[in-house]
């Protein structure tokens, strides 16, 4: 057991091999269960198809064309819906982080609103942007963005104030301050930030496409809830939360480069 005492050591780092191995292990692990407990018909499988099943279902989808149209529509829905939450979000929230004034203004209308339940609010986007794709976008920029822009208000507030004090002592402007200061000591919490909440859209890919979508993930995931095709619906499961895990390896992958000053903290 001495051998294995460092990897329960508190918040100490541990090897990437040892890292990558428990998770894969636990995958594993996960899986083998799963085709034994189906395997033995101790779950039947309208309730739950076997591992074999699923694969099935995805070799399926990919020869005929299914999952290309299905997942390069859904993306094109969350990238257009998260940018445009993120391009409001971004100047809204550093707004609010550096002004009394703006936190004042905003925050209580945002506070209010992003407690409300996303999938009520459908009928009112469809009143007011159609049964198009703005409708998807519309869905999944109010399920990120009242969300993402207090996240990014507490990122800037984060700054230290001493930073903010050597810049009025060095006499820059208060528009210099922000743009040199502020905004490159907010910028790694903001980029999680982005990484985080690209996590939540995807959460909210079926909802956007609940109502009068033609194709996407989402939508053949609730057109085989109809037909009781379970094991579409876990493979659509699990493959929206395979894209949610390459986007975030992507934001994890390109923050280490942007800001790889900030491993040695």
């Amino acid at each position: 057991m001495k051998k294995f005492r460092h990897l329960f050591e508190l918040r100490e780092n541990i090897s990437k091999r040892a890292y990558i191995w428990l998770g894969a292990g636990f995958i594993f692990l996960l899986l083998v269960l799963w085709q034994t407990v189906t395997g033995l018909g101790l779950i039947r499988p309208l309730f739950l198809p076997p591992p074999s099943a699923i694969f099935t279902e995805a070799v399926r989808q990919i020869q005929e064309g299914i999952l290309y149209v299905d997942a390069s529509s859904s993306i094109y829905r969350i990238v257009m819906g998260w940018g445009f939450a993120t391009l409001f979000a971004v100047p809204i929230g550093f707004l609010m982080g550096n002004f009394k004034f703006f936190e004042g203004l905003f925050e209580p209308f945002i506070d209010i609103v992003r407690y409300m339940p996303v999938v009520a609010l459908i009928p009112l986007t469809i009143l007011w942007a159609g049964i198009g794709d703005f409708q998807k976008f519309l869905i999944l920029f109010i399920g990120t963005f009242f969300q993402q822009v207090l996240m990014i208000m507490d990122n800037v507030k984060q700054v230290p104030k001493n930073l903010i004090r050597v810049g009025q002592t060095l006499g820059l402007s208060r528009f210099e301050i922000l743009r040199s200061v502020v905004l490159p000591a907010s910028m790694p919490g903001i980029w999680d930030t982005f990484r985080i909440t690209m996590g939540w859209t995807w959460t909210y890919l079926v909802v956007a496409e609940l109502v009068a979508a033609d194709n996407g993930l989402g939508r053949r995931i609730m057109d085989a809830q109809r037909y009781l095709a379970t094991e579409t619906i876990i493979f659509g499961i699990l493959f929206i939360g395979l894209l949610g895990l390459i986007t975030d390896y992507f934001f994890k992958i390109t923050g280490n480069f942007l800001f790889s000053w900030t491993k040695g903290r």
